[in-house]
């Protein structure tokens, strides 16, 4: 197997994996965009699942910072390949994450307040130790979480009648349709890039966006996307999630 990229805009383009019959001549498996990140999210939780179809992997991060467990195509699939046909155990070390999206629109920011950000900063750290306690079995802990949930509804059900979904909610992160690696999302725009196409000229909008206490990078064509986006501001929309994983340098399975 070979894999090619094709670049169409700086850390963004895309890939094509194949392979050279006997006689040399190339031959295209499958192709998909990509964009590329920067920024690594570092995992001990991770693992990797070929897909039934084709010798392409999908990653699984069961410590992702929203809390929930994170299902991503993984971009270099050739990699995690190559080190099977070794007899090498592909443990991820860190995931560079980015959304790929074709439809979304910006919200304006909710109103908050200095203090704001510390007791939310406070809550996540608590409601983290409580995931991990329940995870290992705690019953205290999962009850404490449920009752959490329960409270929290009464008072959006309360608030729903007068407020505006989106002026309650801050932002979101939630598995859509039918492909386990496609997520409707809600945060908050934190940087923004703007890239040229050298093929289409079309302008293509690298988001850098925190959802959930997770920051990862968004990319849509600039006509995809309906408002005006500036930091501070929150994007809402679909994203494909990719990840290009940084594997653990280890020895050979037995």
């Amino acid at each position: 197997m070979e894999q090619y990229q094709l670049p169409v805009a700086p850390s963004m383009g895309i890939t094509v994996v194949g392979h050279r019959d006997a006689e040399g001549i190339f031959h295209r498996d499958y192709y998909f965009p990509y964009m590329r990140s920067y920024e690594g999210v570092e995992t001990v939780e991770g693992s990797l699942e070929r897909h039934a179809e084709k010798e392409t992997y999908a990653g699984v991060m069961e410590d992702f910072t929203s809390g929930i467990t994170l299902i991503y195509y993984l971009c270099n699939s050739l990699e995690a390949y190559q080190l099977k046909r070794m007899q090498i155990k592909a443990v991820p070390k860190q995931v560079y994450l980015t959304g790929l999206s074709v439809e979304g629109k910006i919200l304006l920011p909710i109103e908050k307040k200095a203090e704001d950000e510390w007791v939310k900063r406070q809550h996540f750290v608590e409601q983290m130790k409580l995931f991990e306690a329940a995870k290992a079995g705690d019953q205290d802990a999962l009850e404490t979480l449920t009752e959490t949930d329960m409270n929290l509804m009464s008072e959006v059900n309360e608030r729903i009648e007068k407020e505006d979904l989106y002026s309650l909610v801050e932002s979101t992160f939630m598995p859509t349709g039918v492909e386990c690696d496609q997520y409707s999302i809600l945060g908050e725009i934190v940087n923004i890039r703007v890239k040229s196409n050298v093929y289409t000229h079309e302008n293509i909008l690298d988001l850098k966006v925190r959802c959930m206490d997770a920051v990862f990078r968004v990319c849509i064509n600039e006509k995809d996307l309906l408002g005006v986006p500036a930091i501070g501001r929150r994007f809402k929309g679909n994203v494909w999630m990719q990840g290009e994983v940084e594997f653990l340098e280890q020895g050979s399975n037995s």
